[in-house]
């Protein structure tokens, strides 16, 4: 089994990380993720109150004894988030050992109140001038998101086999991969690029596990990895999302120049969750990443996990080997 910087500095079993995703990964989906091996990222936005953040840390806590990490959300919101009462939860709750952030710059006193409390930090990044940002302000680990990915995907279109290298070459601190990666291929050209280990989120849709209506788990998998689109450009949030309905009206009406106040009544996260619950492949957007066309049949995540990790063995030991007749 592979070891590397990110097994050792997380405590985790395998170099694979469950992305955030929200209205998904919350602490049942979570504690399942870190359960197989892999570390479980739970989102802190999903939950508006202190009372429930409380509650669903303690669930999450309840339902695994492996790592896990929350996800402090910085980019732009509807609803207003004020991150320090979330570090005051995960403070006085105790037990959480890491922390993602994603978005804009963290503030100093944010991160310095999580360092004070012993905890692992990491953030995501969608440039290599981004990553040694957040080496300078004291990270543990970044991780090297490319436009290939789902979710926010930065202004700047670089792909994770372009930033990942570099980023080894000029970090001190671990790197993940992300971007694309739905196998033990991936994984293994992850590596190989220098990364310490790869961050996976579209995969973990089609398992048997997510919390998505069937519905959209079966239009997914028809899905190739031509069906993605970006959106939110016109605002400066790049997200790369699934092909749907909503995501074609959204491109049109960015197209036409309607004001925010139009689009937002197609991408409100009402409405994806919405779309989660109900099984309308078409009734809000999900984020999506290229790699889609690469998965072909919803399995368990531990299988998910152990079926990348043994595949991106076999591979390097084929190319170690010098025998790639097999591929």
């Amino acid at each position: 089994m592979f070891k590397t910087r990110i097994t050792e500095l997380f405590g985790i079993e395998y170099p694979v990380v469950g992305g955030c995703m929200q209205w998904i990964t919350g602490p049942e989906f979570t504690a399942v993720v870190s359960n197989a091996g892999a570390l479980g990222i739970m989102s802190s936005a999903m939950f508006p109150t202190q009372e429930e953040f409380h509650a669903a840390l303690r669930k999450l806590k309840g339902l695994t004894s492996q790592p896990f990490a929350v996800n402090l959300n910085l980019f732009p919101a509807l609803r207003p988030i004020d991150n320090d009462l979330y570090v005051d939860v995960i403070l006085e709750e105790g037990g959480v050992g890491i922390v993602e952030t994603s978005g804009a710059r963290p503030p100093a006193e944010l991160l310095a109140r999580l360092k004070d409390g012993g905890i692992k930090l990491m953030h995501k990044c969608t440039s290599v001038h981004h990553a040694a940002v957040a080496e300078e302000m004291g990270y543990d680990a970044v991780t090297v998101f490319g436009s290939e990915g789902g979710g926010h995907i930065g202004d700047a279109g670089l792909t994770f086999l372009s930033m990942v290298p570099r980023a080894a070459d000029v970090l001190r601190i671990p790197v993940i991969a992300a971007g694309g990666i739905a196998d033990g291929r991936g994984l293994a050209a992850a590596l190989a690029l220098g990364a310490h280990g790869a961050l996976i989120g579209t995969r973990l849709l089609l398992s048997e596990e997510c919390p998505i209506h069937d519905g959209v788990k079966r239009a997914l998998l028809d899905a190739c990895e031509t069906d993605t689109v970006t959106v939110l450009g016109t605002v400066h949030n790049n997200l790369r999302v699934w092909k749907n309905l909503a995501a074609e009206k959204t491109v049109e009406l960015e197209a036409s120049g309607a004001p925010f106040e139009e689009i937002i009544k197609v991408v409100a996260g009402a409405l994806t969750r919405s779309m989660f619950e109900t099984g309308d492949p078409d009734g809000g957007i999900i984020t999506c990443s290229q790699d889609i066309g690469i998965i072909s049949e919803i399995k368990t995540v531990a299988e998910i996990v152990t079926d990348m990790v043994q595949e991106a063995e076999a591979v390097a030991g084929q190319l170690a080997a010098g025998d790639v007749t097999e591929r």
